[in-house]
């Protein structure tokens, strides 16, 4: 990763480095600083700007769509029309923008709730200020739990710092006078003064997340698949569009025809699917979110339903980052109980605190001791003492005290301890409790020393870890570690989370290798130690070459290009902001069991998503079915605009509701496939049986001029409703034949609409030729009220004048009826029989060559 460069600034000389006492900035010069920009402000507050947020959802591909269209019918004249596409694409975009949103916002108040004030000293004394008021050439206090706010070297004192949220290395490093404290690491012992060198964006942290801040957007399997769809649906009603118009301008069509033309043909874009897709993208965010998985980017609940494989950091992902006290073993016989106590006074009672301190104390609680003296634990000693009135008690790791050690080997209790990835110490007494601990130049000495216990400590695992790996792998997801820790502790660990045992990977040797060659090792390897990020991204990008869908799962800046770079992106709130800025997902409680509930939301919506794009295409493909078949008939034209509002009671409710109701379903890459066998069937026989009730209608009306018997009342009918005068204007007979057959085409057509719901959501076996009978007799339900609410449609003559159609006819339903019932045995023969599967050997583009 190319570094970012450094802003402009005041050179600091080394003088400053090591100038005794530390005065620090006066007020004036921290003020003088900070207006030049040399104060420590983040580079961006979240990689989602309100900006960036507002232009991707409002110029997304549908959108884009239905704007294009609007246009269009503006320059027609269709008003209304062009209100209604822009309005969908407008609350499209505001529905999704608001969640996304909402998100941000409430991350950024999780971020500023969390900012701590930073100890600085001005004018000789300490002062508070906030982490975007520290500037550069500032001297920083550090403290044990404070959180680094910037790069530079420790001045005087010595600190040990945990490094995992930029290494992923668990172990506390120590660092002296001179070396450089990062900024995003904590301190967790020790105490010193810092010089800010590197603040803001030249920071360690903030270059080395420049890249991974980047904003992107991604498109889910399921959106590529309906927007495919949509294409191919524009492709043709552009192309029916041009014949149908170009059929028109020949006959002479009025303008008014061919707008009326157009309105229609511009229904063929399903609109309804769009925001179907918005809404339910936007509902599974939000009930993901309540469950603890605040979602950042809508259509990621979606994406979480395809993922297989669940890359997770081990530092602060399966850990909590503490350590826990699996062991205290006596030894040469001395008292259990009594080692306990003299352990636990010595945790309790050291003023230097640390990891194994704390998890000490915790475990083993006692009242604090008078201290006459301590050696507090650093790593290059690798043990700590405390001297009591009564004894000296030691504390370290085992190769560190062996050469002052009496008694017996520890060597084979040791390694075997160690073989299952725990961190060994020995707790030790002074043979001699006046003995000296430091030698006479001043350096730290050990004395001889008389083993008490062997202390065995681990990662502490966090506690719904092990439930959650079982019911991932359950539901067939696999799990790598990526880790910047040991590979064999990290072994260890996934273990003890549930992990099937595997040999693990050092990531030395990652970068010697091909892409070819490292796809091999993953493909057999799921523990990686000693990581880097970059390698963390390259595993990532390898499972993805074998077609795996990735989610990421990480809390560090070590973490963000991985996050980046996997189809979902995970971070833990408690983990650094620049992991929650670049995921698509944020874990509020810390917990990968929230992954679960937001997989089930996603396939929910899957489920949802498949069932209303069964319904949209169908209409579409009748609609178009029947245009193309009528209008080479020479009978007119099928539609009128008003008409194409029934779909509100054929596609609209519908299809809102069952995304609702809808149950979670796996992904399907034969998705396409999946709705061909369903809507072809359904609008061919639609179409087919549509067309004959309008030709039916058209050639009868046709005829009934022709007859006195019937003639006069159809005359005062039909110049009622086309507003044509018999005997007068030529194109009478044509309009009132168009206008009766569209009558009877829209009724079947919706009559034939809502009871194709009985097929998707079949209510019982009768029903059941495309799929097995539901659970949920809802959809059933919803179909007699929708066939309620279109008969009040067809019945009520403010509603059926604003749909256009015609009173209610003896002649309609005495068609429709009977082949409505037709329609429906035939639509049934054909999915149980497969007939639109063996017609076009759609069962062969499914089925999987021999291996």
């Amino acid at each position: 990763m190319v570094p970012m460069p450094r802003p402009a600034r005041d050179p600091i000389t080394d003088g400053e480095l090591t100038t005794t006492p530390v005065t620090g900035l006066t007020g004036g010069e921290a003020a003088a600083r900070l207006r030049r920009g040399e104060g420590n402000r983040a580079v961006s507050a979240s990689s989602r700007g309100y900006l960036w947020i507002l232009r991707t959802n409002v110029f997304n591909f549908y959108n884009s769509i239905l704007f294009v269209i609007g246009a269009g019918l503006l320059a027609l004249g269709r008003s209304g029309d062009a209100f209604i596409s822009v309005a969908i694409g407008l609350l499209n975009a505001v529905i999704s923008a608001v969640q996304e949103i909402r998100a941000k916002r409430q991350l950024d108040h999780l971020q500023l709730l969390e900012r701590s004030p930073v100890l600085v000293v001005r004018d000789g004394r300490d002062t508070e200020v906030l982490p975007e008021e520290v500037v550069r050439g500032d001297v920083v206090r550090i403290r044990p739990g404070d959180q680094l706010v910037v790069d530079g070297p420790l001045l005087d004192g010595a600190v040990e710092v945990d490094e995992s949220l930029l290494t992923g290395e668990s172990d506390a490093q120590l660092r002296g006078p001179g070396e450089d404290l990062l900024s995003g690491s904590h301190s967790v012992g020790g105490s010193g003064r810092q010089l800010a060198r590197d603040v803001g964006a030249a920071s360690y942290a903030a270059r080395l997340t420049a890249e991974a801040r980047q904003a992107s957007t991604d498109t889910t399997p399921l959106q590529k698949q309906v927007a495919f769809c949509v294409r191919l649906v524009m492709v043709v009603a552009v192309l029916m569009s041009g014949a149908i118009l170009g059929e028109a301008a020949l006959e002479g069509f009025t303008l008014v025809r061919v707008v009326q033309i157009a309105a229609v043909l511009s229904g063929l874009v399903p609109y309804g699917l769009f925001f179907l897709i918005v809404l339910a993208y936007t509902a599974g965010a939000v009930a993901s979110s309540r469950r603890g998985a605040l979602v950042q980017r809508v259509n990621a609940v979606e994406s979480v339903s395809n993922v297989d494989v669940v890359c997770t950091d081990k530092t602060g992902t399966l850990t909590t980052g503490r350590l826990t006290v699996v062991e205290v073993a006596p030894l040469d016989g001395h008292d259990g109980v009594e080692v306990e106590q003299e352990l636990g006074a010595m945790a309790a009672s050291s003023g230097s605190a640390n990891l194994t301190g704390t998890a000490l104390a915790a475990r083993l609680p006692a009242a604090r001791v008078p201290v006459l003296e301590e050696v507090p634990f650093r790593s290059s000693l690798r043990w700590s003492a405390v001297r009591t009135t009564q004894s000296l008690w030691v504390l370290g790791a085992p190769e560190a005290l062996a050469a002052v050690l009496g008694g017996p080997d520890l060597g084979p209790a040791v390694r075997s301890r160690t073989a299952e990835g725990l961190r060994v110490l020995v707790f030790a007494r002074a043979t001699d409790p006046a003995a000296p601990l430091r030698s006479p130049d001043g350096q730290p000495a050990l004395p001889a020393l008389e083993p008490l216990a062997l202390v065995a400590l681990a990662d502490e695992l966090r506690p719904d870890v092990p439930d959650t790996v079982a019911r991932l792998r359950a539901e067939g997801i696999e799990l790598v570690v990526l880790s910047g820790d040991d590979p064999g502790t990290v072994a260890t660990l996934a273990a003890r989370a549930g992990l099937p045992s595997a040999e693990p990977v050092h990531g030395a040797g990652l970068d010697q290798l091909g892409d070819a060659e490292l796809d091999v090792l993953v493909a057999r390897s799921s523990v990686f130690g000693r990581v880097t990020p970059e390698q963390k991204e390259r595993v990532v990008r390898s499972l993805q070459r074998r077609g795996r869908s990735v989610a990421m799962v990480g809390d560090g800046v070590n973490d963000a290009r991985a996050l980046k770079a996997a189809d979902v992106g995970v971070a833990m709130r408690s983990g650094s902001t620049v992991a929650r800025d670049v995921a698509d997902i944020v874990l509020l409680e810390d917990s990968l069991a929230a992954l679960l509930p937001a997989r089930r939301e996603g396939r929910r919506i899957i489920g949802g998503i498949a069932v209303s794009a069964q319904v949209f295409l169908t209409r579409v493909c009748t609609q178009a079915l029947i245009i193309v078949t009528v209008t080479m008939l020479g009978l007119g034209f099928p539609y009128s605009p008003a008409q194409t509002g029934l779909t509100l009671f054929t596609v609209g409710l519908p299809t809102l509701f069952l995304t609702a109701w809808a149950r979670p379903r796996g992904p399907d890459p034969h998705l396409l496939l999946e709705l061909a066998r369903f809507v072809l069937p359904a609008a061919v026989l639609t179409a087919g049986f549509a067309v004959a009730v309008y030709t039916f209608l058209y050639t009868s009306i046709t005829r009934g001029f022709d007859d006195p018997g019937v003639r006069d009342r159809l005359v005062a009918e039909f110049e009622q409703y086309t507003g044509l005068t018999y005997g007068v204007d030529a194109a009478f007979t044509e309009a009132a034949a168009t206008l009766g057959a569209q009558t009877g085409l829209s009724t079947f057509v919706s009559l034939a609409s809502i009871l194709l719901i009985l097929f998707l959501e079949p209510p019982g076996r009768l029903f059941a030729a495309w799929t097995r009978p539901s659970p949920d007799k809802r959809p059933a339900v919803l179909v007699v009220v929708l066939l309620a609410g279109l008969v009040t449609a067809l019945v009520v003559p403010t509603l059926r004048d604003y749909f256009g159609l015609t009173r209610p006819a003896g002649i309609v339903y005495e068609t429709a009826l009977p082949l409505l019932l037709l329609w429906f045995l035939a639509l049934g023969l054909s999915y149980r029989l497969r007939l639109m599967d063996r017609m076009l050997g759609l069962s062969e583009l499914t089925r999987q060559p021999p291996t």
